[in-house]
């Protein structure tokens, strides 16, 4: 019991001197726990601390990370990022594979041995990344969703990964290899290790199937059951059993628990319970991704290390540069530029945690020699290393420069309050707030395009630049006393947070929201706004009205037939709102498609009677 606790006190007290010391001098809380596990390596070492079975305990933490990352994603959004998945994702494993292998080549090693090698370096730390982007709020920029979609290929990728090693064994060393032991890839027990590929295949299809429907029809009946007891215990220890139980299931079957977990996330994205499920999980992540930190610094070999320095450190900058090559090849064909462009190749250029796993398992397996092994357990570490420091040199030269140029600036000091508060002035906001304006009313205006607002300070028109879905900025706009909120923001994910957040809220406050799409207005409808418009639907109604003016009717005639078919239209949103589900897209809803059919069915010849007879009375 005393070594439990002497252990437990040692990483605590690591953590907690180091973590704030790194933070305050911008190094970030990644770096204070690697630097901490190198603090305490040596007593770790005295006491004859198992340190990789210690981390594949913390390895957990990046399991909960990837849950609650999943929770923030609706499958809607996911859906969107296909192409980002397929294209930056599967550019980037297959390019710096071929290209680290082929650097492996040029220095003499066996065809097989350099392509494990690319296939391993190939992936990055999805616990430093996402942690850190994170942290700083960049998980949900342009360049950060890039380098997540890049993460979650990667964890998909070491299914295939686990598979192709055995097949690239050396024969010279078999007899070495065999007494490093087989095992998993996953060092734990696998159903399907003896099945046919194809059967295993099937297997493992059917257990993400079964995370998807348990997401689906398990989980949230269970918790209604437990939030009956009201008990907020019970309710944690449930969504750990969630979790551990989905990462179970997917270690069973030879798949990463980090990525059951991101599946999961995702089916309860849209649940009822996201934000308890997020609270109260998140504190054991960040405990748990503290000590995986701190196991890799403790983890290091520092007499291996300092032999063969000058050689650990030059292949680590090789990965990295060749790495970074990659993805700034692969994120200009896709588009990303500037800032988004730096944080993409900054993010993800080091070697991840999965590495360690793949390492022991090609030597296991006959692919590497102890010698290499060793060799690349320091490179992985130290690019994990000096990952901190690149976003440092993001944060401090390239974000710095780009805020230089007014892509990015902190958010306006408010200095008024009004009853009116715009969200947005575009296309759209700018004509309301003109409107309003001229009518005698002043509106506190907020927008996010620091160009535009500094263009229209030229025009004598006040507006403040900052992220309007932001609470805080809220807060110093007068939201808690404002009587109306005109939402005008372009996205519809940004127009999606600020309704509901207000609407929740702010009860008092009337919402006026712009609406992308019809199934926007339902959604907007169901998260409390009572005051919705379409941006197009005028503009397509007066189109309707010239079309048929162009084809020969009279303006009043062309004018009644479009006026019929908008009240019909109108009238059937209210009904059709109600039966719309946020977490069920609407060509899967059926209660929703029958409806429809069922208007549609009655409607149409009663619609298709009234405008016959006004084609009548305007013969």
């Amino acid at each position: 019991m005393a070594e439990f606790l002497l252990l437990a006190f040692l990483i605590l007290i690591a953590g907690v001197a180091a973590v704030p010391l790194a933070s305050r001098f911008g190094l970030g809380s990644v770096l204070g726990y690697l630097l901490a596990g190198m603090a305490i390596s040596p007593l770790l070492g005295a006491l004859d601390v198992d340190v990789e079975a210690m981390q594949v305990f913390a390895e957990f933490g990046v399991v909960m990370m990837l849950f609650i990352v999943g929770l923030e994603l609706e499958p809607k959004r996911l859906w969107d990022m296909r192409g980002k998945l397929i294209g930056l994702g599967g550019g980037q494993v297959l390019l710096t594979t071929l290209a680290i292998a082929a650097i492996g080549l040029i220095y003499g090693n066996p065809w097989q041995t350099a392509l494990a090698i690319g296939m391993v370096l190939a992936l990055s730390s999805t616990a430093i990344i996402v942690q850190t982007l994170n942290e700083k709020g960049l998980l949900r920029s342009e360049g950060g969703e890039a380098s997540f979609s890049v993460l979650l290929v990667q964890d998909i990728a070491v299914i295939p990964i686990l598979a192709l090693i055995p097949l690239l064994a050396l024969p010279e060393l078999a007899g070495v290899a065999g007494g490093h032991g087989g095992g998993g890839g996953h060092g734990g027990l696998d159903l399907t290790a003896h099945m046919s590929g194809w059967l295993a295949a099937l297997v493992r299809i059917g257990a993400v199937g079964a995370v998807v429907a348990i997401g689906i029809y398990a989980i949230r009946p269970l918790f209604r059951y437990i939030a009956a007891a009201n008990l907020r215990e019970l309710f944690t220890a449930a969504a750990l059993v969630v979790v551990i139980g989905i990462a179970l299931l997917m270690s069973l079957v030879g798949l990463s628990p980090a990525l059951g977990a991101f599946v999961a996330g995702v089916v309860l994205a849209t649940s009822e319970y996201r934000h308890e499920l997020e609270s109260d999980v998140d504190p054991f992540k960040g405990l748990l991704l503290g000590l995986f930190f701190i196991t890799v610094g403790a983890g290091i070999d520092f007499a291996l290390a300092s032999e063969r320095f000058g050689e650990v450190v030059f292949w680590a900058l090789v990965t990295i540069a060749t790495k970074s090559a990659v993805l700034l090849a692969i994120g200009w064909s896709y588009g990303l530029r500037r800032q988004a462009l730096w944080l993409f190749c900054l993010s993800l250029p080091q070697a991840g945690e999965f590495a360690f796993v793949l390492i022991s398992f090609a030597l296991a397996n006959a692919v590497f020699s102890r010698d290499l092994a060793d060799l690349l357990l320091l490179i992985v570490a130290l690019t994990m290393l000096l990952t901190p420091l690149l976003f440092i040199l993001y944060d401090k030269v390239i974000a710095r420069a780009y805020a230089t140029l007014g892509d990015e600036r902190e958010p306006d000091a408010i200095d008024e309050e009004n009853e009116i508060i715009l969200a947005g002035r575009g296309r759209v906001g700018g004509i309301v707030d003109r409107i309003l304006d001229l009518s005698g009313y002043r509106a506190t205006v907020i927008d996010y395009d620091s160009r535009h607002i500094e263009q229209l300070k030229k025009f004598g028109v006040r507006s403040y630049f900052g992220d309007a879905t932001r609470p805080d900025l809220l807060a110093s706009a007068g939201i808690a006393r404002a009587k109306l909120l005109v939402v005008a923001l372009d996205e519809k994910d940004q127009i999606d947070k600020l309704v509901g957040y207000v609407a929740a809220n702010y009860p008092h406050v009337h919402i006026t929201a712009r609406a992308i799409d019809r199934d926007h207005v339902y959604k907007l409808w169901a998260l409390g706004c009572r005051d919705i418009i379409r941006e197009t639907y005028d503009g397509s109604l007066r189109i309707g009205r010239s079309a048929l003016e162009a084809l020969g009717h009279d303006r009043q005639s062309a004018q009644a037939m479009v006026d019929v078919f908008e009240e019909m239209d109108r009238s059937s949103m209210r009904e059709l709102a109600d039966l719309y589900k946020i977490d069920v897209p609407s060509w899967e809803n059926e209660p929703l498609l029958a409806k429809i059919r069922e208007m549609r069915a009655e409607w149409d010849p009663k619609l298709r009677e009234q405008i016959d007879e006004i084609v009548k009375r305007g013969r």
